[in-house]
């Protein structure tokens, strides 16, 4: 929406500016969920793995000028991650790809898009054709989190055979409780359906 009306674009901003200190311990990282009037952590919630790669490229895609502080702060936390950071489970290694197709070239893209390969290659199980939940958890899986990693994958522009063995699996399974229902299913299926019929680009 920003980029038809821009008042969309400064409402964001401006979101960004009043709730970064809130979230960002600088040269720690940015706490995963706060509660509501921000005063402190969510229980039982700490620092994210992933939060200062998604707030980093969030803030320069939104305002690369007008954010320069809140993106050198999520930078530092990048670059003093993303040498040690393994993710080891399904949708996290889909939505890391994902984020490094936005500055594929940059170092700690070049680094988490390898490493997630590499952790993919040991979730696929074929036959049937899907990526389990985490290594050796072979028989669980999730079409959510699976759609997720079709979209990774398509963004980096890999494995389209296996994505396209994932997706006909998934059209077909039914997992008889509540994920073949929840909505987070099938908002993810419609994503990565809209950037493979190319209705989106994939930076949308």
């Amino acid at each position: 929406f920003g980029q038809i009306d821009s008042s969309y674009r400064q409402v964001a901003i401006k979101l960004v500016r009043e709730i970064h200190d809130a979230f960002v311990i600088p040269g720690r990282g940015v706490i995963w969920k706060m509660t509501e009037d921000l005063s402190a952590p969510y229980p039982g919630y700490g620092l994210g793995a992933m939060d200062a790669y998604d707030g980093y490229v969030v803030y320069q895609l939104l305002a690369l000028e007008q954010l320069t502080h809140e993106i050198h702060q999520m930078r530092e936390l990048v670059h003093d991650s993303y040498g040690r950071l393994t993710i080891d489970q399904d949708l996290g290694l889909g939505m890391m790809l994902w984020l490094t197709h936005f500055f594929p070239d940059e170092e700690w893209a070049v680094v988490q898009r390898s490493r997630c390969l590499v952790q993919l290659e040991r979730l696929w199980i074929h036959p049937p054709g899907y990526f389990c939940r985490q290594e050796s958890w072979n028989d669980m899986k999730f079409a959510f989190t699976n759609y997720g990693i079709s979209l990774g994958l398509q963004s980096v522009g890999r494995w389209s055979a296996r994505v396209d063995s994932l997706n006909t699996f998934f059209e077909a399974y039914r997992s008889d409780d509540e994920y073949d229902t929840n909505a987070i299913t099938h908002v993810m299926a419609c994503s990565f359906r809209l950037i493979e019929s190319g209705v989106f680009s994939k930076r949308d």
